[in-house]
């Protein structure tokens, strides 16, 4: 597939990943977490006919949870250092750095994400000047995908992390003249309250789904 896939990630490090799950569970519990759901992001990519694979990476790797396993699975991406003064600069910036194909942005917070709905997601990019863009339940977006880098500038003007993101993007990128194809809803991961509804969507295997069961049992079972 003629689409660059690229995962937008923080490094996650006790004390600075995943704080609003850090404030309940604990910094180290917080970063496990964050760690299992990357990976399993990383696998689903993979094992996804992208034809390019990036990872934008924030904060330092080697003082992350789990840092060998996510230094095996990054050995099969590009790996470049986020950019920029605020997300959504940052967020232009990689595009800009995946620029080629089209590109399909995902997160870390979506760990239930698998092949065949990347691939479904990923392929009405392949159709000339078509941009997609995934909503997420909270009001903001698990996935966007451009074909061409100049539509990221939309991103400056809308407010990140809010109750409005989804939608301001939505209106910010029609305005550049983006044609764009809404994708399924997903729940992505931010508070506790939303381990349990995520990790019943991931399969037996998942990591996160092992994680959220050693962490959250305590909590609610």
């Amino acid at each position: 597939m003629k689409v660059t896939a690229l995962v937008v990630a923080k490094a996650p490090v006790p004390g600075l990943a995943k704080t609003r799950l850090a404030a309940t569970l604990g910094n180290d519990a917080a970063a496990d977490i964050a760690a299992a759901a990357l990976l399993d992001t990383l696998d689903a990519v993979s094992d996804t006919e992208f034809d390019t694979r990036i990872v934008a990476m924030t904060g330092d790797l080697t003082k992350a949870s789990r840092r060998d396993e996510l230094e095996a699975a990054l050995a099969s991406y590009r790996v470049v250092p986020q950019r920029g003064d605020g997300f959504a600069e940052r967020l232009v910036h990689a595009h800009e750095d995946a620029s080629g194909d089209p590109v399909f942005q995902i997160g870390m917070d979506t760990p239930q994400v698998h092949p065949r709905l990347l691939t479904a997601s990923a392929e009405p990019l392949t159709r000339a000047g078509q941009s997609v863009l995934g909503m997420a339940e909270d009001g903001g977006w698990w996935a966007v995908g451009l074909p061409s880098p100049a539509l990221a500038t939309a991103f400056l003007d809308v407010p990140m992390s809010t109750p409005e993101t989804g939608a301001r993007t939505l209106e910010a990128l029609r305005s550049l003249g983006a044609d764009i194809e809404t994708l399924a809803i997903l729940r992505d991961v931010d508070h506790e309250s939303d381990l349990l509804a995520v990790s019943a969507q991931c399969p037996s295997n998942s990591r996160f789904r092992a994680a959220v069961e050693r962490y959250a049992p305590r909590r609610h079972g």
